[in-house]
């Protein structure tokens, strides 16, 4: 899996996880409905960390809760 995938399957299970939409999550953080998407959808494919921060703030966690995942672990990641 690429980071890219990685970084679209954790958003979309927190959004999940959190029950709220791309729409609420860009209001909470403050990052355009646009980047959201495009993180979502594979389309940004290095996604800048102050973007995942002020995402990661928007779902009310710190970032090593949000990379807390078998996603990130350096054996599943190939890029």
């Amino acid at each position: 899996m690429t980071l890219a995938e990685a970084l679209s399957a954790r958003l979309e299970e927190l959004l999940e996880q959190k029950g709220i939409t791309q729409y609420r999550l860009s209001q909470l953080s403050g990052v355009s409905q646009s980047s959201i998407a495009d993180i979502r959808l594979k389309r940004n494919k290095g996604a800048n960390i102050s973007v995942i921060y002020a995402i990661a703030s928007g779902l009310g966690m710190d970032l090593p809760r949000f990379f807390d995942s078998e996603l990130f672990r350096a054996e599943n990641i190939t890029d």
